[in-house]
Formats: C-alpha cells, structure tokens, sequence
C-alpha cells in the first residue's frame, strides 16, 4: 500500500497531523510548518468548543473542513487587501498558505461527475421546473457535503431541468 493510498483512508484531521509531523521531522519549508501549526490549533481550538458542548471526542471531520475552508476564506480576504496596499510580498504568502490548506480539501464535484450527482438529485426530488433549483442544490449539499460549489451545481441542476420539461 503506497503512502496516497494509506493517506485516502485516513480522516482529514489525521492527515493533516500525519502532515504536520512529516514536516517537522524534516528540514523542509518553514512556511508550510507553521501554516500546519496554525491548522492544528485552529482545529483544537474547536474541539475545545466541542467538548464545551459536551462532544468528549473533539469535533468530526466535517467541523475540520469547515476550519480549513474558514482559514481559505480568510487568507483570501488578507491577500486582496494586502494586493490592495500594495504589500505584494505579504499577498503571496497569503496565497501559498491558501494553496497548503487546500491540498486537504476534498475536491469538489465537477464535470461528468457533477451531472450523475445532479441527475441522480432531481430524479430522486421528481423535479422538473426551474422553481424546483434551490431545493435539488439544497439537496445536493445534502448529500455530498464539501464537495459541492453552488455557482456551477446551479448551472448544471438549470440545465438538467430544462431538459426534463
């Protein structure tokens, strides 16, 4: 079993630990470790909140990949206002930072793969007229959670339901 087939099977928040002490185990990129460092406490931090709520085993995968998305969504936020400025040094550094945390995100639905997953939606919902859009996209963040943009499962589900009139 090859390291990217163990990786798959592991949770996310096990990945991102296994990640993190590879490379601290390593004389690698600096900036790699501490944005991992920032995840981990990022994650513990919520797990703390969960153990608040009375969840003794810390937060589930799914509350992981909201972090990280949040993490995204900040930097995102930091490298247009440091663009901005004209901080073009700090900018990119937002950006390699987005580009480790994304390397855990799962991959979103898209192509030949997003169609089967919208067909299979509004076969299941019987919809057939465009006012039927939200609830299939609704459903379809349902049922694969993280996977799924908004913007084009919304082109694709119009599509699919232009058809089926």
């Amino acid at each position: 079993m090859g390291r990217e087939d163990v990786s798959a099977c592991m949770g996310l928040r096990a990945r991102i630990l296994q990640a993190l002490r590879d490379e601290s185990d390593s004389i690698g990129d600096e900036a790699k470790r501490a944005t991992l460092r920032l995840i981990e406490c990022a994650i513990r931090d919520r797990d703390v909140c969960a153990r608040g709520r009375g969840e003794g085993a810390g937060c589930p995968d799914e509350d992981v990949r909201r972090v990280l998305e949040t993490l995204v969504l900040q930097r995102e936020t930091s490298a247009r206002e440091h663009d901005d400025e004209g901080r073009i040094e700090d900018a990119i550094r937002e950006r390699e930072e987005i580009a480790i945390i994304k390397q855990f995100l799962p991959k979103p639905l898209a192509g030949k793969a997003l169609e089967i997953a919208v067909k299979q939606i509004v076969d299941d919902l019987g919809a057939s007229k465009l006012t039927d859009l939200g609830r299939c996209v609704t459903a379809l963040k349902d049922r694969y959670p993280g996977l799924i943009e908004a913007a084009s499962a919304g082109k694709v589900v119009r599509s699919a339901l232009s058809k089926a009139r």
